[in-house]
């Protein structure tokens, strides 16, 4: 009798639930671990689905992946499995691109309201029970920087441009006219000074960590805020650190930070015109049931022989187009 596929889950301390797994466990056997096990899970296996979002177990794993041919990201950024050996492997590779891109966009949206609004010092002056008129920014006419222009970027683009916002992008390929970006360039420090918000949002990759150093923070307006929901690895800290004390640019929103998470002495975390969260910009309720869905409907396509959603470029690091 033949044997059926295999497929691997590996997970954190949440592990998805029987309900969700049903489509694939109908038709596979599952083995479900957290990372101490992985090599042993993964031995025999012919799919893997990476459901630990910040894990970097698989690397130390792969000497036992001996008949893997897919690995699903639950995550939009895959490079946590980004090594040499899995891109030089037939493995394909794919991501779970499109389940964060509105919620990402909001958090945007709402932190460049926050800092226009001046959100912060409002609460701060309602715990002092102080009633003091004050002005704010308007954010129509703005405008912003995205670095980044796979979906997420594009849905960022879309809801700032519906709020009256003036956007631009920086990608790898260079367009006059978008329908979301307005203009794509590809030089980041031609951009950023024209730029009162800038956005980051590309994927991690060689040629985009550290992108943000000491003189991409020069190039900046002083006024400028910064947001990024990308990476933390795309910006030097220690540079972001300084500008920020500097008053060389005016403010930051961090969803992500290098290292994560943050710990709990570093300067960041004390500058009072830094706003960190703890990478969940993307995480709306009901998020980890989308994911799941995601690698399902995907997992049906590869039962059935058909070409998956969200290939990974292993060469590029994220999903073209």
């Amino acid at each position: 009798m033949e044997q059926g596929p295999i497929v691997t889950v590996l997970h954190s301390d949440i592990v998805p639930g029987a309900d969700l797994m049903a489509p694939v466990a109908g038709r596979a056997e599952v083995r479900y671990t957290e990372a101490p096990g992985l090599a042993d899970a993964v031995r025999g296996a012919d799919v893997l689905f990476v459901y630990d979002f910040s894990t970097r177990a698989v690397p130390g794993a792969w000497h036992a992946a001996d008949r893997l041919s897919w690995l699903h990201m639950g995550s939009t950024g895959v490079d946590p499995v980004m090594f040499p050996e899995l891109r030089e492997s037939e493995v394909m590779v794919t991501n779970t691109r499109g389940v964060f891109d509105t919620a990402i966009a909001e958090y945007v949206l709402g932190q460049i309201l926050g800092f226009a609004k001046d959100l912060a010092g409002s609460l701060h002056l309602q715990q002092q029970h102080e009633w003091r008129h004050r002005e704010s920014e308007r954010i129509a006419g703005a405008s912003v920087l995205i670095v980044g222009t796979g979906t997420i970027g594009r849905a960022i683009a879309r809801l700032l441009r519906a709020a009256g916002m003036t956007v631009r992008a920086v990608g790898r390929q260079a367009r006059v006219t978008d329908p979301d970006f307005g203009a794509v360039g590809t030089d980041l420090h031609a951009e950023l000074p024209a730029a009162d918000y800038v956005v980051a949002v590309a994927p991690l990759t060689p040629q985009t960590r550290k992108m943000f150093d000491a003189r991409a923070f020069a190039a900046m307006k002083p006024h400028a805020r910064f947001v990024n929901v990308g990476r933390g690895e795309l910006v030097v800290t220690d540079d972001l650190v300084a500008a920020l004390s500097t008053g060389s640019i005016a403010a930051a929103a961090l969803d992500v930070v290098d290292p994560e998470p943050l710990p709990a002495l570093h300067p960041l975390w004390d500058l009072p015109n830094v706003r960190i969260t703890p990478h969940n910009s993307g995480d709306f309720i009901g998020w980890r049931t989308e994911i799941v869905r995601a690698f399902t409907e995907n997992f049906d396509k590869w039962i059935a022989g058909r070409p998956l959603d969200n290939v990974v470029d292993k060469e590029l690091g994220y999903v073209p187009g």
